[in-house]
């Protein structure tokens, strides 16, 4: 039978590890990486700080399974965040910049961060249902509509920073606005925790389709 004092110092190490977790995630928006030049350094100081975040969730699961299964999830959207984001830096200073833009349109060191918390949500969110089962026709569809939207994530930075082409971007984005809606709605069913992490990122992209609509707009 397990010793009361042991059940104490278990509780304890959990809190401690969220502690941890959430001063690593703070870690992760001072990052190099979201400056406004793409260096090598960036990217090894942000897998370093991802490689913490997983390591603590690692003791706080006590599951080497579940550990595996979050690092794909997590790493797995956080990259495709990274490999969009020289097209994003390469057309910011003689592209982005000089484009007519909405009053509400967030100033440019915003978007790193802000799309790093969402990507850390997405996998997370990604993961609740993973567990669940992949034999599960249910959680195979769900799993199937989130990949789906996150092609189109990475998509819409080629798109509208690649090609420079605010109109593709806003075609794209609508249709990853539709995706994002319909993988909600299908982790709902599966796990209410999950879908919940999904609402800002809903949100974000409402907002950033606006903005692209706005852009088109102003620059005919």
């Amino acid at each position: 039978m397990e010793r009361p004092e042991y059940r104490v110092y278990g509780d304890k190490l959990r809190e401690f590890c969220w502690f941890c977790w959430f001063y690593r995630s703070l870690i992760l928006l001072q990052n190099p990486l979201f400056s406004n030049t793409f260096s090598l350094k960036g990217v090894l100081e942000f897998c370093k700080s991802m490689f913490c975040v997983l390591c603590v969730f690692c003791v706080y699961t006590e599951s080497v399974n579940n550990f595996f299964k979050f690092a794909v999830a997590v790493v797995g959207c956080e990259l495709v965040g990274i490999l969009a984001t020289p097209f994003t830096l390469s057309a910011i200073p003689d592209w982005y910049s000089i484009l007519s833009k909405p009053a509400f349109s967030p100033p440019n060191w915003v978007f790193g961060p802000a799309w790093t918390m969402l990507y850390f949500f997405m996998g997370t969110s990604a993961f609740l249902i993973w567990q669940k089962g992949l034999k599960k026709r249910m959680v195979k569809e769900a799993l199937f509509y989130f990949l789906a939207q996150l092609f189109f994530n990475f998509i819409w930075s080629v798109l509208f920073f690649g090609l420079r082409s605010p109109i593709l971007g806003l075609i794209d984005i609508l249709v990853l606005w539709v995706l994002i809606l319909i993988t909600t709605i299908k982790f709902y069913k599966l796990s209410k925790p999950a879908s919940y992490l999904l609402i800002p990122y809903l949100a974000w992209v409402s907002f950033a389709a606006i903005l692209n609509l706005s852009i088109v707009f102003l620059n005919p």
